[in-house]
Protein backbone atom coordinates (compact mmCIF):
# COMPACT_ATOMS: atom_id res chain seq x y z
CA UNK A 1 0.00 0.00 0.00
CA UNK A 2 1.35 3.31 -1.06
CA UNK A 3 1.58 6.15 0.89
CA UNK A 4 -1.13 8.18 -1.35
CA UNK A 5 -3.26 5.21 -0.94
CA UNK A 6 -2.76 5.16 2.65
CA UNK A 7 -3.98 9.03 3.27
CA UNK A 8 -6.70 8.60 0.93
CA UNK A 9 -8.48 5.89 3.29
CA UNK A 10 -6.83 8.05 6.25
CA UNK A 11 -9.51 10.93 5.19
CA UNK A 12 -12.30 8.50 4.79
CA UNK A 13 -12.18 7.46 7.98
CA UNK A 14 -12.06 10.96 9.31
CA UNK A 15 -15.70 12.09 8.00
CA UNK A 16 -16.96 8.98 8.57
CA UNK A 17 -16.45 9.46 12.47
CA UNK A 18 -17.58 13.09 11.75
CA UNK A 19 -20.63 12.04 9.84
CA UNK A 20 -21.56 9.55 13.27
CA UNK A 21 -20.89 12.33 15.59
CA UNK A 22 -22.81 14.91 13.75
CA UNK A 23 -25.53 11.91 13.62
CA UNK A 24 -25.85 11.01 17.17
CA UNK A 25 -25.99 14.73 18.37
CA UNK A 26 -29.29 14.76 16.11
CA UNK A 27 -30.91 11.43 17.01
CA UNK A 28 -33.62 11.00 19.74
CA UNK A 29 -33.68 7.93 21.14
CA UNK A 30 -36.62 5.55 20.64
CA UNK A 31 -37.97 5.99 24.36
CA UNK A 32 -37.92 9.70 23.69
CA UNK A 33 -39.69 9.48 20.52
CA UNK A 34 -42.94 11.77 20.87
CA UNK A 35 -45.72 9.91 20.39
CA UNK A 36 -47.89 10.75 17.43
CA UNK A 37 -51.50 10.37 18.24
CA UNK A 38 -53.35 11.55 14.58
CA UNK A 39 -54.42 14.85 15.78
CA UNK A 40 -52.48 16.84 13.44
CA UNK A 41 -54.07 14.59 10.66
CA UNK A 42 -57.67 15.39 11.63
CA UNK A 43 -59.16 18.52 9.62
CA UNK A 44 -60.22 20.80 12.52
CA UNK A 45 -64.16 20.99 10.53
CA UNK A 46 -64.27 17.69 11.52
CA UNK A 47 -63.22 17.56 15.32
CA UNK A 48 -63.78 20.11 16.48
CA UNK A 49 -66.42 21.40 14.68
CA UNK A 50 -67.17 24.67 11.70
CA UNK A 51 -65.60 27.83 13.14
CA UNK A 52 -67.58 31.01 12.80
CA UNK A 53 -65.80 34.60 12.41
CA UNK A 54 -66.90 35.70 15.48
CA UNK A 55 -65.25 33.09 17.31
CA UNK A 56 -68.24 30.56 18.10
CA UNK A 57 -68.38 26.91 16.65
CA UNK A 58 -71.09 25.16 15.09
CA UNK A 59 -71.28 21.37 15.65
CA UNK A 60 -73.22 19.13 12.95
CA UNK A 61 -74.63 17.09 15.32
CA UNK A 62 -75.97 19.83 17.53
CA UNK A 63 -77.59 21.17 14.30
CA UNK A 64 -79.05 18.16 14.00
CA UNK A 65 -80.66 17.89 17.11
CA UNK A 66 -81.90 21.53 17.16
CA UNK A 67 -83.56 21.08 14.05
CA UNK A 68 -84.84 17.17 14.51
CA UNK A 69 -86.43 18.85 17.83
CA UNK A 70 -87.43 22.29 16.63
CA UNK A 71 -89.81 19.84 13.75
CA UNK A 72 -91.24 17.35 16.64
CA UNK A 73 -92.47 20.77 18.83
CA UNK A 74 -94.06 22.20 15.52
CA UNK A 75 -95.81 18.73 14.88
CA UNK A 76 -97.29 18.19 17.96
CA UNK A 77 -98.05 21.90 19.05
CA UNK A 78 -100.03 22.37 15.22
CA UNK A 79 -101.44 18.99 15.67
CA UNK A 80 -102.87 19.78 19.15
CA UNK A 81 -104.04 23.67 18.50
CA UNK A 82 -107.22 22.36 15.72
CA UNK A 83 -109.76 24.51 16.32
CA UNK A 84 -113.59 23.73 15.88
CA UNK A 85 -115.23 23.47 12.53
CA UNK A 86 -117.77 25.88 13.18
CA UNK A 87 -114.86 28.92 13.60
CA UNK A 88 -112.70 27.27 10.63
CA UNK A 89 -116.00 27.60 8.39
CA UNK A 90 -116.69 31.51 9.33
CA UNK A 91 -112.80 32.11 8.95
CA UNK A 92 -112.80 30.36 5.69
CA UNK A 93 -115.87 32.82 4.41
CA UNK A 94 -114.15 35.54 5.83
CA UNK A 95 -111.03 35.59 3.55
CA UNK A 96 -113.23 33.91 0.50
CA UNK A 97 -115.19 38.08 0.94
CA UNK A 98 -111.65 39.63 1.47
CA UNK A 99 -110.46 38.04 -1.77
CA UNK A 100 -113.21 38.69 -3.36
CA UNK A 101 -113.28 42.67 -2.62
CA UNK A 102 -109.60 42.68 -3.54
CA UNK A 103 -110.44 40.64 -6.97
CA UNK A 104 -108.04 37.65 -5.90
CA UNK A 105 -110.29 35.12 -5.27
CA UNK A 106 -109.62 32.58 -8.27
CA UNK A 107 -108.60 29.35 -6.20
CA UNK A 108 -111.60 27.35 -7.86
CA UNK A 109 -110.59 28.65 -11.73
CA UNK A 110 -106.88 27.55 -11.09
CA UNK A 111 -107.53 24.23 -9.24
CA UNK A 112 -110.40 23.34 -12.54
CA UNK A 113 -107.55 24.13 -14.96
CA UNK A 114 -104.58 21.92 -12.70
CA UNK A 115 -107.72 18.57 -13.38
CA UNK A 116 -107.42 19.22 -17.09
CA UNK A 117 -103.87 17.08 -16.88
CA UNK A 118 -104.16 14.31 -14.47
CA UNK A 119 -100.28 13.89 -14.38
CA UNK A 120 -100.13 17.61 -13.34
CA UNK A 121 -102.15 16.90 -10.18
CA UNK A 122 -100.75 14.07 -9.15
CA UNK A 123 -97.06 15.79 -9.24
CA UNK A 124 -98.72 18.48 -7.33
CA UNK A 125 -99.81 16.22 -4.29
CA UNK A 126 -96.40 14.73 -4.03
CA UNK A 127 -94.84 18.56 -4.46
CA UNK A 128 -97.07 19.38 -1.88
CA UNK A 129 -96.54 16.62 0.49
CA UNK A 130 -92.93 16.52 0.13
CA UNK A 131 -90.64 19.22 -1.43
CA UNK A 132 -91.39 21.66 1.62
CA UNK A 133 -89.22 19.54 4.05
CA UNK A 134 -87.03 18.07 1.50
CA UNK A 135 -86.05 21.34 -0.07
CA UNK A 136 -85.55 23.07 3.60
CA UNK A 137 -83.08 20.19 4.90
CA UNK A 138 -80.93 20.27 1.75
CA UNK A 139 -80.73 24.39 1.55
CA UNK A 140 -79.83 23.84 5.23
CA UNK A 141 -77.09 21.09 4.94
CA UNK A 142 -75.74 23.33 1.85
CA UNK A 143 -75.86 26.61 4.07
CA UNK A 144 -74.01 24.81 7.10
CA UNK A 145 -71.05 23.86 4.55
CA UNK A 146 -70.70 26.62 2.40
CA UNK A 147 -71.80 29.62 4.10
CA UNK A 148 -71.52 28.87 7.58
CA UNK A 149 -71.35 32.17 8.84
CA UNK A 150 -75.28 32.97 7.08
CA UNK A 151 -75.95 29.51 8.84
CA UNK A 152 -77.35 30.76 12.47
CA UNK A 153 -79.02 33.82 10.87
CA UNK A 154 -81.02 32.21 8.70
CA UNK A 155 -81.57 28.90 10.54
CA UNK A 156 -83.04 30.71 13.77
CA UNK A 157 -84.77 32.58 10.89
CA UNK A 158 -86.70 29.39 10.00
CA UNK A 159 -87.48 28.52 13.48
CA UNK A 160 -89.24 31.78 14.54
CA UNK A 161 -91.49 31.89 11.61
CA UNK A 162 -92.22 28.00 12.11
CA UNK A 163 -93.53 29.00 15.84
CA UNK A 164 -94.80 32.18 14.57
CA UNK A 165 -97.23 29.85 11.93
CA UNK A 166 -98.03 27.82 15.36
CA UNK A 167 -99.37 31.58 16.92
CA UNK A 168 -101.49 31.74 13.46
CA UNK A 169 -102.72 28.30 13.54
CA UNK A 170 -104.31 28.43 17.00
CA UNK A 171 -105.78 32.24 16.73
CA UNK A 172 -107.11 32.03 13.21
CA UNK A 173 -107.88 28.13 12.14
CA UNK A 174 -109.40 27.99 8.78
CA UNK A 175 -111.10 25.53 6.66
CA UNK A 176 -108.78 24.54 3.47
CA UNK A 177 -111.20 24.97 0.21
CA UNK A 178 -111.18 20.97 0.45
CA UNK A 179 -112.94 20.34 3.16
CA UNK A 180 -115.59 23.53 2.22
CA UNK A 181 -118.22 20.87 0.61
CA UNK A 182 -117.65 18.27 3.11
CA UNK A 183 -117.80 20.12 6.38
CA UNK A 184 -119.40 23.34 5.44
CA UNK A 185 -122.99 24.81 5.75
CA UNK A 186 -124.23 22.61 3.03
CA UNK A 187 -123.11 25.44 0.44
CA UNK A 188 -121.46 24.01 -2.75
CA UNK A 189 -118.25 25.82 -3.70
CA UNK A 190 -117.04 23.02 -6.31
CA UNK A 191 -113.56 22.38 -4.75
CA UNK A 192 -111.65 19.06 -5.06
CA UNK A 193 -109.68 17.25 -2.60
CA UNK A 194 -106.96 16.35 -4.65
CA UNK A 195 -105.32 13.94 -2.23
CA UNK A 196 -108.27 11.59 -1.85
CA UNK A 197 -109.56 11.80 -5.64
CA UNK A 198 -106.30 11.15 -7.01
CA UNK A 199 -103.29 8.43 -6.33
CA UNK A 200 -100.94 9.45 -3.61
CA UNK A 201 -98.86 7.58 -0.97
CA UNK A 202 -100.50 9.61 1.73
CA UNK A 203 -104.37 11.32 2.45
CA UNK A 204 -105.86 13.48 4.86
CA UNK A 205 -108.54 11.25 5.00
CA UNK A 206 -106.74 7.92 6.08
CA UNK A 207 -107.36 7.03 9.90
CA UNK A 208 -103.97 7.95 10.83
CA UNK A 209 -103.22 11.59 9.26
CA UNK A 210 -106.85 12.46 10.55
CA UNK A 211 -105.14 11.98 14.28
CA UNK A 212 -102.52 13.41 14.06
CA UNK A 213 -102.76 16.13 11.33
CA UNK A 214 -104.81 19.38 12.17
CA UNK A 215 -107.08 20.11 9.21
CA UNK A 216 -107.05 23.55 9.84
CA UNK A 217 -104.18 24.81 9.84
CA UNK A 218 -104.25 26.74 6.75
CA UNK A 219 -103.00 30.69 8.04
CA UNK A 220 -100.70 30.87 7.59
CA UNK A 221 -99.26 28.93 4.78
CA UNK A 222 -95.80 27.79 5.86
CA UNK A 223 -95.23 25.52 2.89
CA UNK A 224 -95.45 29.28 0.89
CA UNK A 225 -93.46 30.67 4.02
CA UNK A 226 -90.77 27.97 4.07
CA UNK A 227 -90.45 28.23 0.23
CA UNK A 228 -90.47 32.34 0.59
CA UNK A 229 -87.40 31.38 3.30
CA UNK A 230 -85.47 29.04 0.57
CA UNK A 231 -85.75 31.63 -2.15
CA UNK A 232 -84.34 34.31 0.49
CA UNK A 233 -81.28 31.86 1.45
CA UNK A 234 -80.52 30.71 -2.37
CA UNK A 235 -81.09 34.16 -4.25
CA UNK A 236 -77.75 36.10 -3.18
CA UNK A 237 -75.52 32.94 -2.43
CA UNK A 238 -75.95 31.11 -5.93
CA UNK A 239 -74.06 32.39 -8.72
CA UNK A 240 -75.58 30.77 -12.07
CA UNK A 241 -78.27 32.24 -13.45
CA UNK A 242 -80.72 29.00 -14.08
CA UNK A 243 -79.82 28.00 -9.98
CA UNK A 244 -81.34 32.06 -9.49
CA UNK A 245 -84.44 31.01 -11.72
CA UNK A 246 -84.64 28.21 -9.67
CA UNK A 247 -84.92 29.89 -6.49
CA UNK A 248 -87.58 32.25 -7.73
CA UNK A 249 -89.51 29.61 -9.27
CA UNK A 250 -89.73 27.93 -6.24
CA UNK A 251 -92.61 29.76 -3.89
CA UNK A 252 -94.12 30.67 -6.94
CA UNK A 253 -94.59 26.73 -7.98
CA UNK A 254 -95.45 26.15 -4.62
CA UNK A 255 -98.42 28.75 -4.52
CA UNK A 256 -99.27 27.24 -7.35
CA UNK A 257 -99.46 23.88 -6.00
CA UNK A 258 -100.84 24.78 -2.54
CA UNK A 259 -103.79 26.17 -4.53
CA UNK A 260 -104.17 23.99 -7.07
CA UNK A 261 -104.87 20.85 -4.66
CA UNK A 262 -107.45 22.52 -2.63
CA UNK A 263 -104.98 23.06 0.70
CA UNK A 264 -104.51 27.14 0.49
CA UNK A 265 -106.00 30.32 -0.42
CA UNK A 266 -103.59 32.81 -1.61
CA UNK A 267 -103.75 34.84 1.06
CA UNK A 268 -102.64 32.36 3.20
CA UNK A 269 -99.59 32.39 1.09
CA UNK A 270 -99.26 36.14 1.83
CA UNK A 271 -99.37 35.37 5.43
CA UNK A 272 -96.56 32.35 5.09
CA UNK A 273 -94.65 35.59 3.61
CA UNK A 274 -95.34 37.95 5.99
CA UNK A 275 -94.27 35.88 9.32
CA UNK A 276 -90.67 34.44 7.83
CA UNK A 277 -90.34 38.21 6.89
CA UNK A 278 -91.21 39.09 10.55
CA UNK A 279 -88.90 36.13 11.34
CA UNK A 280 -85.90 37.53 9.84
CA UNK A 281 -86.08 40.92 11.52
CA UNK A 282 -86.30 38.67 14.90
CA UNK A 283 -83.57 36.75 14.03
CA UNK A 284 -81.77 39.90 13.38
CA UNK A 285 -82.37 41.13 16.63
CA UNK A 286 -81.28 38.02 18.66
CA UNK A 287 -78.66 36.28 16.45
CA UNK A 288 -74.83 36.87 17.40
CA UNK A 289 -72.95 33.70 15.76
CA UNK A 290 -71.63 34.39 12.88
CA UNK A 291 -72.55 37.84 12.58
CA UNK A 292 -70.08 39.82 15.24
CA UNK A 293 -66.43 39.82 14.88
CA UNK A 294 -63.76 40.00 12.42
CA UNK A 295 -61.96 37.44 10.82
CA UNK A 296 -58.82 36.10 13.03
CA UNK A 297 -57.55 33.88 10.44
CA UNK A 298 -58.03 34.54 6.74
CA UNK A 299 -58.51 30.72 5.60
CA UNK A 300 -61.90 30.96 7.31
CA UNK A 301 -63.03 33.02 5.15
CA UNK A 302 -62.87 30.66 2.38
CA UNK A 303 -65.40 27.96 4.72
Amino acid sequence: MGPEETASRADHATERAHADRHGAAHRVPAGDAPEHTGDEQIPPRRRHGTRLRDGSTLYWWRELLIVATLYVVYESIRNLSEGKPSAAFQNALRIIDWQKALSIYHEKTIQEWALKSTTLIVASNYFYGSAYIGVSIVILVWLYRRFPDDYPLLRNTLAIGTMLGLVGFAAFPLMPPRLLDVMGDGQVFGYVDTLVKYPTFWSFESPAMQKISNQFAAMPSLHCGWAVWGMGALLPRVRTWWMRTLAVLYPIATTFVVVATGNHYFLDAVGGAVIFTIGYGVARLVTRAGRRGRLVNPAIADR
